[in-house]
């Protein structure tokens, strides 16, 4: 066959590079010179809010767009010229539920089964774990199903022909806490079965649960690397804060000429201060009082991936 390749020795299973995709004309720019590279059998999370790029970067990848400038591959394939192979070989959950909600669970699967030429039967060893959560309504239509059993069947089409390479774009978005734990669950036990996985979220909680991630704001990647090494490249000590009026506080130390950055985080308020600083927590503290702004608790705290991210964002 013209365009096969030897998966099992190839050691890159998606590769970007200097991908560049815009909208209306050039105005809006999607996705701004973005290469990275997901290795065989690796989970890898592209982690980024709503308008970071992420959809059009996985539709690029499955050859449903093509970008404007840059080069990408899927298992050696180039996804321009090599665009069939590569839809025969890889599964794709896009964020919108997109299976025929007026046919069963079970008619879902066989359609998609027959699609790729294979059936429910030859490949029931790779979904089995998920399909025995959702047979007891194989009967009931795609569409009544709730949102977790729809993510568990939308899964387990995407994986029914035994892709190599699996595309999961924002798959928890809009599923309770127990489903989206379960998911995560079945994601590491499909990378067990050495299945390479691209997998876009908004939660930066999912992105610890990662081989490796790339954060990704406004097109642009901001890091590439382990969640450990992107939490521990966080630069400066970080503190959290909490007062009586938290606007008031967040504005105040936004107005210090001590605090290099602050931003809101959850009930806190984290915040850096400025390299060669000589202020220190108990002096912010008396300044701010000062002004009418009444600390209720300060403190030092360990920075998160979500932490470095708003940093990254910041610069």
């Amino acid at each position: 066959m013209k365009n096969e390749v030897n998966i099992s020795v190839t050691p890159i299973a998606i590769h970007c590079d200097r991908l560049r995709k815009t909208y209306e004309k050039g105005s809006v720019t999607a996705v701004d010179d973005v290469s990275f590279e997901v290795k065989r059998g690796e989970l890898f999370g592209l982690i980024g809010p709503d308008g970071a790029g992420k959809t059009s970067i996985f539709r690029i990848l499955t050859t449903l767009l093509l970008a404007d400038s840059g080069t990408a591959s899927v298992d050696s394939l180039d996804v321009v010229k090599d665009y069939k192979a590569i839809r025969q070989r890889v599964g794709y959950m896009p964020g919108k539920f997109s299976l025929y909600q007026d046919l069963s669970v079970e008619e879902n699967l066989n359609f998609f089964a027959t699609i790729f030429n294979t059936s429910l039967k030859e490949n029931y060893d790779l979904i089995k774990d998920i399909y025995i959560q959702i047979e007891p309504f194989k009967k009931r239509r795609a569409g009544a199903l709730s949102g977790g059993m729809k993510q568990k069947l939308a899964l387990c089409c995407a994986l029914i022909h035994k892709p190599s390479v699996l595309f999961l774009d924002e798959p928890t978005t809009g599923v309770d806490a127990v489903s989206r734990k379960e998911f995560w669950e079945m994601l590491k036990k499909l990378k067990a079965q050495n299945i390479s996985i691209l997998v876009s979220t908004p939660y930066m909680d999912e992105a610890t649960l990662c081989d490796r991630i790339a954060l990704i704001q406004e097109g642009k990647i901001l890091s590439i690397d382990t969640p450990g090494n992107i939490i521990k490249s966080y630069p400066e000590k970080l503190f959290a804060i909490k007062g009586k009026n938290t606007y008031q506080l967040l504005q105040g130390l936004r107005q210090s000429e001590a605090v290099a950055l602050s931003y809101a985080f959850g009930e806190y308020i984290h915040f850096t201060f400025k390299k060669g600083e000589t202020m220190n927590e108990a002096r912010l503290e008396k300044s701010l009082l000062e002004k009418g702004i009444e600390v209720t608790e300060m403190k030092r705290t360990e920075p998160t991936i979500e932490d470095e991210f708003i940093r990254l964002s910041l610069l």
